[in-house]
């Protein structure tokens, strides 16, 4: 045993998330308003692999979610599919930890065509990099980030309840400033 008090590391951020009201653990740093959006890659749903440099020189709406199998999830999805007619020259990425398969399944029986969905399920790049791995599920955190076309970050909401929605208008906001 080592001394000090920790049975954290650096990147365990312990209560930063709750379900339910008890407390999560999110691995990974908080991102920050004005740094640089971290580098990840994830996998459609044909299995390509998907890296922030994709969508290099607009900007981007990064919506995480647990699972597109739940409400929140679903209903998450679905608005920021719908906001995307409203948002010309933005992309929408969805990440969440379920299968590309999944993914597209879901996709194809919601409609949902105008969000890139992704998947981090492969080695959770994403969500260490961007602070959102669910140390006790090995699930995301839902969240929202907002990068602009240089690819600074604009907006970030990490949402304290999993089961609660983001402020969609804080983070459509932001991207509407961006897309101007």
């Amino acid at each position: 045993m080592g001394s000090g008090t920790g049975c954290c590391s650096a990147n365990e951020r312990v209560g930063a998330q709750k379900f339910k009201g008890n407390p999560l653990t999110l691995l990974g740093p908080e991102i920050k308003v004005g740094q640089q959006a971290p580098d990840f890659q994830v996998v459609g749903q044909d299995l390509s692999l998907v890296a922030l440099a994709k969508f290099k020189g607009k900007p981007l709406i990064i919506s995480v979610v647990p699972s597109l199998d739940t409400g929140v999830c679903d209903l998450q999805t679905k608005r920021f599919n719908e906001e995307a007619a409203k948002l010309p020259g933005v992309s929408i990425l969805t990440i969440s930890m379920d299968l590309p398969f999944a993914q597209k399944r879901w996709c194809g029986a919601t409609g949902v065509s105008k969000v890139e969905v992704v998947s981090d399920h492969r080695d959770a790049s994403f969500a260490l990099a961007y602070g959102t791995l669910i140390k006790e599920l090995r699930l995301l955190a839902r969240s929202i980030f907002v990068v602009d076309a240089a690819g600074t970050v604009k907006h970030v909401e990490y949402v304290s309840e999993m089961t609660s929605h983001p402020n969609y208008d804080a983070a459509l906001a932001s991207a509407r400033s961006l897309s101007k």
